[in-house]
């Protein structure tokens, strides 16, 4: 049986580090009402719940602390506290930075950072108010992209449809630098009109071997999600990107606003063909995260 590996999963103490939008109440978000995930979330818990699904290892990615060094010292401490967990992480750290060197510098002084995430675009309304689409026309950006490859380090790459060409026009000047595409791309728009724009979008991205596909955080536009519902965009990024460039993700504690994770993994696993699982739920994430599974019972 394949053991599985969570290529996309969050954390966090409250009381170890700062997240601002976890200590905002009645702030609508752009996945839903935060509130029932105000609260600590920590690996027991997550082991709890994975872990029956088959999973044996995980990548945490950074949640929007207040500080990331903070975040990935605590990441750090958890991992080196449950030596018998495997877990890499993709920590935050702005590209753009007049002292990224020196900064990454010290991230991989950690010894399970693995990549970078700085989110291009998480929703239409949102990014309007707030966003950091602008990332894409920063020279900067585009150099840190290609410093971080130069060091062996991946970029989780969060963002809508709408901005897929123009930043497959960006990754292509960082060819050393993989990329993880973070939620499918966020299809937010679930329409047959919209997942066939977004399809269209995403094979800018596709296009480039580089660039490898998260199947995670499918529930964050679609509260009530089916396995029907999900199949058609899960079907797509198998076709466009091939299981060897695919993995699973489980997004959660915020997916689990909208799902029990062994609902979640029952989905996911019968909806990948079996002859994709090996790929989709262990391969492809062990190799992008450089991580060691625990050996088999």
């Amino acid at each position: 049986m394949t053991q599985w590996i969570d290529a996309h999963h969050h954390l966090w103490d409250l009381n170890a580090v700062s997240y601002p939008w976890l200590m905002a109440r009645g702030v609508e978000r752009f996945f839903g009402d935060p509130t029932p995930i105000q609260r600590d979330y920590l690996l027991d818990e997550f082991r709890s719940e994975a872990e029956p699904c088959g999973v044996r290892a995980s990548v945490h990615i950074q949640v929007g602390a207040k500080n990331g060094l903070d975040e990935a010292r605590w990441v750090q401490s958890v991992a080196d506290a449950n030596r018998d967990w495997p877990m890499a992480q993709v920590v935050f750290c702005d590209l753009t930075s007049a002292d990224l060197s020196a900064q990454l510098d010290t991230f991989q002084s950690l010894t399970t950072v693995r990549g970078l995430r700085q989110i291009v675009g998480r929703a239409p309304g949102e990014d309007a108010q707030t966003g950091t689409n602008t990332l894409l026309d920063s020279a900067a950006f585009a150099t840190g992209l290609q410093e971080a490859g130069r060091r062996g380090l991946s970029f989780d790459l969060q963002l809508i449809p709408e901005l897929m060409e123009k930043t497959a026009r960006v990754l292509a000047q960082a060819p050393e630098t993989q990329i993880a595409l973070c939620h499918a791309g966020s299809p937010h728009d679930r329409s047959p009109e919209g997942l066939r724009d977004w399809a269209q979008h995403q094979r800018a991205l596709s296009a480039l071997p580089h660039v490898t596909c998260k199947l995670s955080g499918l529930g964050m536009f679609d509260h009530t999600w089916t396995p029907d519902s999900i199949r058609p965009i899960i079907e797509t990024c198998l076709d466009q990107f091939g299981p060897d460039r695919v993995m699973f993700g489980s997004n959660f504690p915020v997916d689990k606003l909208y799902g029990d994770y062994a609902t979640l993994a029952n989905a996911y696993h019968d909806l990948v063909p079996v002859e994709a699982h090996q790929a989709v739920f262990q391969d492809t994430a062990a190799r992008f995260y450089d991580l060691q599974l625990p050996q088999a019972d």
